[in-house]
């Protein structure tokens, strides 16, 4: 029997690649729906990072770690920018500022490989900025921020930088540990995990899901001077489209316009959510609660409009910057 148009059967290809298409703004609103489960299940991101970054280092040899001209600009940019930021809002009104600088000193992304490796950037030169992003704000986050906020003597130097480490780096060099020991010890299941593309990407998703819950319940938990809340979350969105807008030109002059973009765009939000908490007002922290928001809007829409140039036929999906 001939299958008529319309037929189920014909239509599961198309909303497979909408699903696809679609992956991440699907996320966020099941986790912003559903925020009342999946805030519970925050004990298991961790670990889904943990697999993500594993299974997105498989495809990483230590020697294409290096450290670049490119990667120090972005580093200064990073460092030089919070700092810029807070004092030009700082007149406006100080918690704003506050809010705005940790968006910007927040170091990239432990994640942020994943998704650069879906658009067609550099995953291993992304990798290696995401060290020294998050070994450059363990330096200088302690030392910048009390004079910003001052807190006393509650917190030594030394120890706010091996606190910062302690969070930041079992997530980061653990899951590039346990990959390069999947490539040299066991080479058959590191075929298997490359044999599926999308794995990271699609647990990054979940990532995503649980994480929008546990913004959204703790917005509506603080739902008090939503004007304030207002400006902290429209200032997170400029400095958001600046960060990506100025790492796409930065490494556009060393042809990784994608793996800059990324660099400087997609934050470490729960770390920053934790050194909100910790050197300045709590309610700061709904600035880079918002940025997980709009970075992965961006990031929805890029990965939309990559897709698109592939099924033109204007993007070879399996060439990355970088690659000759």
């Amino acid at each position: 029997m001939t299958a008529v148009k319309g037929h189920p059967l014909k239509m599961l290809p198309s909303a497979i690649r909408i699903l696809r298409n679609w992956t991440l703004p699907i996320a966020m609103v099941a986790g912003g729906i559903g925020y009342p489960f999946f805030q519970h299940l925050s004990s298991l991101l961790p670990y889904l990072i943990f697999a993500m970054l594993t299974v997105t280092f498989c495809k990483v040899t230590l020697s294409d770690i290096r450290i670049t001209i490119l990667h120090l600009i972005l580093l200064c940019i990073q460092i030089a920018g919070a700092i810029g930021v807070y004092y030009a809002l700082h007149d406006f009104n100080v918690l704003v500022a506050e809010g705005a600088i940790i968006c910007v000193m927040a170091p990239t992304a432990t994640s942020a490989a994943v998704i650069t490796d879906k658009l067609g950037g550099s995953a291993a030169s992304l990798t290696s900025f995401t060290l020294i992003s998050n070994i450059g704000c363990a330096i200088t986050a302690p030392a910048l921020f009390p004079v910003i906020h001052p807190l006393g003597d509650e917190i030594g130097y030394w120890y706010a930088v091996l606190t910062i480490m302690q969070k930041v780096f079992p997530l980061l060099i653990c899951p590039f540990l346990a990959a390069m020991l999947v490539r040299r010890f066991l080479p058959r299941l590191n075929s298997r995990i490359s044999a599926f593309p999308d794995l990271a990407f699609y647990l990054w998703a979940i990532t995503i899901t649980i994480l929008m819950g546990r913004i959204i319940a703790t917005i509506i938990q603080n739902h008090d001077n939503l004007v304030l809340q207002l400006w902290i979350a429209a200032a997170a969105l400029a400095i958001c489209c600046l960060q990506f807008s100025i790492g796409k030109l930065t490494g556009d002059r060393w042809h990784m316009r994608i793996t800059g973009g990324q660099a400087l765009g997609q934050k470490n939000t729960v770390f920053a959510i934790w050194l909100a908490h910790t050197y300045m007002t709590p309610v700061s922290a709904i600035g880079i609660g918002s940025y997980v928001v709009w970075q992965n809007i961006i990031n929805s829409w890029q990965l939309w409009h990559h897709q698109k140039q592939i099924e033109a036929g204007n993007v070879n999906p399996d060439l990355k910057e970088g690659q000759d």
